[in-house]
């Protein structure tokens, strides 16, 4: 992605956040862990050391709130076999409650920005 971007140029990650606390609540039945899309799960300091490390500078990390909520209908399927919507709503609703005070929402967008310092 660096040699593609101008300088100074931006790149955008939106990726499940496994210490979100639906993914704690689902466990292996989490959707955010959809093998095979994402075979790695990274913590957010991972991210931003990756990004460091490859010359980019993390510019900001955003909720994607919705997400708790569509990850925990799927996760409800996955783990009981039928679609709970009100416990999944019920679900996602603590996760985002409580992510307002840790920042662990069950996706996170980075705003990435290519820096010009060459290692």
């Amino acid at each position: 992605a660096y040699r593609l971007l101008k300088d100074n140029g931006y790149f955008i990650l939106a990726l499940p956040n496994f210490k979100s606390l639906d993914a704690e609540h689902y466990g292996e039945f989490w959707a955010g862990y959809d093998v095979p899309r994402h075979l790695w799960h990274f913590s957010k300091d991972a991210i931003i050391k990756i990004s460091e490390e490859h010359q980019f500078r993390v510019e900001q990390i955003l909720p994607l709130r919705f997400d708790a909520y569509y990850v925990s209908m799927l996760s409800e399927k996955y783990k009981t076999g039928k679609m709970n919507f009100f416990r999944a709503m019920l679900i996602g609703f603590k996760s985002n409650s409580k992510a307002k005070h840790t920042n662990q929402y069950s996706s996170l967008i980075y705003v990435l920005k290519k820096t010009s310092d060459l290692k």
